[in-house]
């Protein structure tokens, strides 16, 4: 199996609900006998892929006599791979995306469906993207929202969403970096060594890295392969929210919605691995990977167990110096690195994670002190996930005082799409 082929497969997968694309493609490599720079390929084409699936569709749509319904699946994956190479990828010629597509659709298809495949990719060049946009922008009757969904490749309801509450031009941009590959931002591990002192670590192994804008973050392009205890991979937007907790040494810590992990870590370095950390999660398996990571990174003050933050229990009234709500959300402002959510997350959904926040909300802020810290947090930009829930907190629970709310987005700090509110008790 080729790169296209272990490509197209892992696609399969994703369209037709098998698992997440992380997941379903490490699971293809580790199979596989591909080396590095195959291994590299078919990453950059399912990702790629993922990215821009609703621009390629309607590139598929232009030069089609058939209906994308009525296409299989598999040769409607092998077209998209096809004109995903020939438009964004340079240094692949068209001749070989060509050529590899057709093949593809003799094995997974019949005669007829390679002719299909070579026909379309045929007439596809590297201006395609501009000839899409200007037959678009003569079409009668395009709506400027379904312009910028077949522009940006996002779903025309997340166009809708983000037009209600911030400007075209800004919308634009955001949806323009989520299809950005962003750097790997590592945060070191503070216990076991410096930012300074990884830095030159990792120059001296010739890694291309820079510092980042906050105390323990570098961004390199790359993932290291070296000393995993001296870091944990995290963006640094997650790393705000636990320096605005601003946990001490001594202080007992609850990170109600904790896994993978992240950043109940961070915390109990900050802490010095000094007091206790409370690290609550819903799934048994999620909570074994918090209890990894503190063990990965030579941590034993975390404790982790199976708990449903939503759950009220009378006996942790006040009884946290600080906490984390890392709430459930739509992860719209993560789509950067995680595409499968412009597909899998639907409108319908966003009901449902406004009441669990709140609830999480409502009932963790009960733990906090009085005089303690309490931080909720999201990776999303949706107003109704963020500002609006801060506006109803603050009406129903008058202890507590808004100290600060921050809102990062990709297009303008670099960072994940990313909300925090830091509140404290009276």
């Amino acid at each position: 199996m080729n790169a296209r082929e272990l490509a197209i497969n892992v696609l399969y997968k994703v369209e037709f609900g098998e698992g997440y694309s992380n997941v379903a493609l490490d699971k293809e490599l580790n199979k596989s006998d591909l080396d590095s720079v195959d291994k590299a390929l078919a990453s950059e084409i399912v990702y790629g892929v993922l990215t821009w699936k609703i621009t390629l569709d309607e590139i598929i749509k232009r030069y089609s006599s058939i209906r994308l319904k009525k296409i299989s699946p598999w040769i409607l994956n092998i077209l998209r791979i096809g004109i995903y190479q020939i438009v964004f990828l340079d240094r692949i010629p068209e001749s070989a995306a060509v050529n590899e597509s057709v093949n593809l659709a003799k094995k997974y298809g019949h005669e007829a469906s390679a002719r299909f495949t070579n026909a379309i990719l045929r007439k596809i060049d590297k201006n395609e993207m501009e000839k899409l946009l200007e037959y678009l922008w003569t079409k009668p009757q395009m709506m400027e929202e379904e312009l910028i969904s077949i522009a940006t490749s996002h779903p025309i309801w997340i166009v809708q969403e983000l037009l209600k509450q911030y400007d075209k031009k800004f919308v634009t941009e955001v949806l323009n970096a989520n299809n950005i590959t962003p750097d790997i931002t590592l945060r070191a591990n503070i216990l076991k060594t410096s930012r300074d002192e990884l830095f030159k670590l990792l120059m001296l192994k010739n890694i291309d890295c820079k510092k980042g804008k906050l105390r323990d973050g570098i961004k390199v392009k790359k993932l290291c392969d070296f000393g995993t205890a001296l870091y944990t991979v995290q963006d640094e937007a997650a790393q705000l929210a636990c320096l605005k907790l601003d946990p001490k040494p001594g202080d007992r810590v609850l990170d109600a919605c904790s896994a993978p992990g992240g950043k109940t870590t961070y915390l109990a370095e900050l802490m010095n691995n000094q007091g206790k950390v409370d690290a609550w999660d819903i799934h048994p398996h999620r909570v074994k990977l918090v209890e990894e990571a503190a063990k990965k990174q030579g941590i034993s003050i975390i404790s982790a167990s199976v708990k449903d933050a939503m759950d009220y229990s009378t006996g942790l009234n006040g009884k946290y110096d600080k906490v984390l709500l890392d709430v459930p959300c739509s992860g719209l402002g993560v789509i950067r690195k995680k595409p499968d959510i412009k597909w899998t997350r639907q409108p319908e959904d966003l009901e449902s994670l406004v009441e669990v926040q709140a609830r999480i909300l409502d009932t963790c802020s009960e733990y906090v002190r009085t005089g303690g810290r309490l931080v909720y947090s999201t990776c999303t930009i949706l107003k109704q996930e963020n500002e609006e829930q801060v506006e109803r907190f603050l009406k129903k629970h008058m202890e507590f005082n808004l100290v600060e709310k921050i809102n990062l987005f990709p297009n303008v700090d670099e960072t994940d799409g990313f909300f925090i509110a830091v509140f404290e008790r009276k």
